[in-house]
């Protein structure tokens, strides 16, 4: 199969050399029968794990009921997804689409079309950050700080800045009369794990306020309870104008969102924005299947405390061991950084080949971000092997 893979598909990616099959909980299989402990979560998709039976069952049933209708009538499993996501943050309006790329996409025209209906049509910049990761589509990737995503791909969408994460003062210049919207993550996820301090988030919404600024936050791999919240939002008092959803909100199945305030639910108006796909039936049946499940299994909970346990267990791996360089992160979206001198994708293959899946984010940090309803004895079996494999890294050459 692994011979097939590479004359049908495009090389665009650079997938480790076994195929998956299937898989259930934190376990998966591939082709030949090897069982691998699955602590990557998908990067942070499967929220409830693989092939969660209740998830299973929603997405059966609903594609025997209704799978698809155009945006052109309403369906009633989008309604509810909306409401319920409103219920739960808050924010007041909900657009579906089916990724995290989509979903800043429109982040994107709602600021610059909120401004130009007010008659504020110089306010078409954007700020963001250094080392940040919004997606891979042209807007995305032109909001995205990090230069080797860039390459080949100029020219990238014009008004854009970047500033130092959690450098108040940088972001303090570079916001303008001509600034449509900031956005960053509350985690650079991509870019490291690397935490939002709260002088920065709730800096950058006063600055917002008052410079007349939108101001966004991409939840698209902290939201749906990754970091002990349902939002991460939540850790720091904060409400963006509108966050961007995705990764953890279907729980595999496709599907991206951005919540808005009532403050500029008018920012796409009839015609200005659209999904053929967004808001589908089947992928907001899967969606409210998460959040019954997050609910029924109290995963914001388990999310909280395990992931202080996680964050415990890799601080006493980073005390012991030279091979790594220290630790980071929030709930159980945590890293282990890697030193200078260890090789990152050796070391990773050889975390496959002991039988774990772990990713790899900024380069040089092992990111764990397990299924929010991870047992802490599957949590130790995991540190297990990747505390074994530390212990004799692959080296920088």
């Amino acid at each position: 199969m692994l011979r097939t893979a590479k004359e049908v598909q495009l090389g665009n990616y650079a997938p480790a050399p076994f195929v998956l099959t299937h898989g259930h909980g934190r376990r998966v299989t591939d082709a030949s029968g090897r069982e691998y402990l699955d602590l990557s979560g998908g990067i942070s998709v499967l929220s409830v794990g693989h092939s969660h039976p209740r998830l299973a069952a929603a997405i059966g049933e609903q594609a025997a009921r209704l799978m698809h209708v155009s945006n052109l009538f309403y369906n009633d499993r989008a309604i509810e997804l909306a409401e319920a996501i409103c219920a739960r943050t808050p924010f007041d309006k909900v657009y579906f689409c089916n990724s995290g790329s989509e979903a800043n996409e429109a982040l994107l025209k709602l600021a610059r079309r909120y401004h130009y209906d007010r008659g504020d049509r110089k306010r078409v910049e954007f700020v963001s950050t250094h080392n940040s990761f919004h997606g891979r589509t042209m807007g995305s990737l032109s909001l995205t700080g990090q230069s080797k995503y860039h390459k080949g791909m100029a020219p990238l969408l014009e008004g854009v800045s970047f500033v130092e994460f959690n450098d108040l003062a940088a972001l303090d210049v570079a916001v303008s009369d001509e600034t449509a919207a900031v956005i960053f993550e509350p985690v650079q996820a991509e870019g490291g794990i690397i935490p939002t301090s709260p002088e920065f988030i709730q800096g950058a919404r006063r600055i917002c306020d008052e410079r007349g600024a939108l101001f966004f936050l991409d939840e698209i791999q902290t939201g749906y309870a990754r970091t002990g919240r349902f939002l991460a939002q939540e850790w720091f008092d904060v409400v963006p104008d509108a966050c961007s959803l995705a990764k953890g909100i279907g729980g595999g199945f496709p599907l991206g969102a951005i919540a808005v305030t009532e403050r500029v639910a008018g920012g796409l108006p009839p015609g200005s924005h659209a999904s053929t796909f967004g808001g589908n039936p089947l992928a907001c049946a899967a969606g409210l299947a998460v959040l019954y499940i997050i609910d029924e299994e109290n995963l914001i909970e388990n999310a909280n405390r395990l992931g202080e346990y996680l964050a415990s267990r890799l601080q006493q791996i980073d005390e012991r061991l030279p091979s790594t360089a220290g630790t980071r992160g929030l709930g159980l979206l945590q890293g282990l950084v890697l030193a200078d001198d260890v090789d990152p994708a050796a070391t990773l293959g050889a975390i496959f080949s002991a039988g774990l899946l772990l990713t790899l984010a900024g380069g040089n940090v092992i990111r764990i971000s397990p299924s929010l309803n991870v047992t802490q004895d599957e949590l130790d079996e995991g540190l297990a092997i990747l505390e074994s494999t530390l212990e004799h890294p692959a080296r920088s050459t």
